[in-house]
């Protein structure tokens, strides 16, 4: 039988607000990498790393609720000039901040 993926948590946030800038520069460079840089680009890079501070200055850690509450919190968001949705947006942000604890996406170790 299978094992499977234990749940992945980040480290308590020393500086959430430092946390947020990273990851909103980060999840920019992807949004103007992945397809074409757009004006849209920089507000859902913006509103997503809101949407993440928020949550680590409430003690939240673990990257799967993170996920889920970027993806709730997103559906309000006009993504009408973008070729992105909720979905992607949280995806992308655990991808990064799965890079930047070492963690191997493909398998979570």
């Amino acid at each position: 039988m299978i094992e499977p993926i234990p749940p992945i948590t980040l480290p308590p946030a020393k500086h959430p607000e430092q946390e947020a800038v990273w990851l909103e520069q980060k999840l920019l460079r992807w949004l103007d990498e992945e397809f074409l840089p757009e004006p849209a680009n920089r507000r859902i890079a913006e509103r997503a790393a809101q949407i993440y501070k928020r949550h680590r200055m409430e003690d939240e850690n673990d990257l799967g609720s993170l996920v889920i509450a970027i993806i709730a919190e997103m559906q309000s968001f006009d993504f009408s000039d973008s070729f992105y949705g909720e979905f992607a947006i949280a995806n992308a942000v655990s991808d990064l901040l799965m890079d930047s604890l070492g963690v191997d996406r493909c398998c979570g170790q």
